[in-house]
């Protein structure tokens, strides 16, 4: 069965998604699933079309950027679907991971898409190395640390420590690390 996943941002974006809606039925979609919320946002119908979804079925969308909002977003998803046995097909893309060359074109495009990260992580690296020999980098300020006076005061005004974390919003372990100074 071909199950189609309709989405826009917003009801704003109405002709988006009739649009959406006439390709997927084109495409031979028996069952669509609609919603219009932000792709940040919890997307009940995308869960849905997922847990209606059967070994031997597919899910359609019109564009990649329909259904995931990152590269990790897209191997969650896909990773949900293949243990169902469940292939994805992105219309716009021309990918089918029901083929053997659909699944070649989602990896290279997945592989593509973490080789990216990994150099943005790694000109990250060199940035902060170069920021802190010039003095400009001192990192994340400690934030249990900055409230160690306060957790010193509370352990001895009797506050046992899982109370002293709930209070001041830290770890049990940050209070246990606070402690020892």
């Amino acid at each position: 069965m071909l199950i189609g996943y309709v989405r826009t941002s917003t009801v704003e974006q109405q002709a988006g998604f009739d649009a959406q809606i006439v390709e997927l039925k084109k495409a031979g979609c028996e069952r669509l699933f609609q919603e219009q919320v932000s792709s940040a946002a919890v997307r009940p119908e995308l869960d849905a079309a997922i847990d209606f979804s059967r070994e031997g079925d597919t899910l359609v969308v019109t564009k990649l950027d329909r259904l995931a909002r990152s590269v990790a977003h897209l191997v969650e998803i896909a990773a949900r679907l293949q243990t169902k046995k469940v292939a994805l097909r992105i219309l716009g893309m021309g990918i089918d991971t029901s083929t053997a060359t659909g699944r070649m074109m989602f990896n290279i495009i997945g592989a593509v898409a973490q080789f990216e990260r990994e150099m943005m992580l790694e000109r990250q690296r060199e940035g902060i190395a170069k920021a802190k020999t010039e003095g400009r980098y001192r990192g994340r300020k400690p934030t249990a640390l900055a409230k160690a006076g306060k957790v010193h005061q509370l352990k001895e005004d009797g506050v046992r420590p899982a109370e002293i974390a709930r209070q001041l919003g830290i770890s049990r372990a940050s209070v246990y690390r606070c402690l020892e100074l």
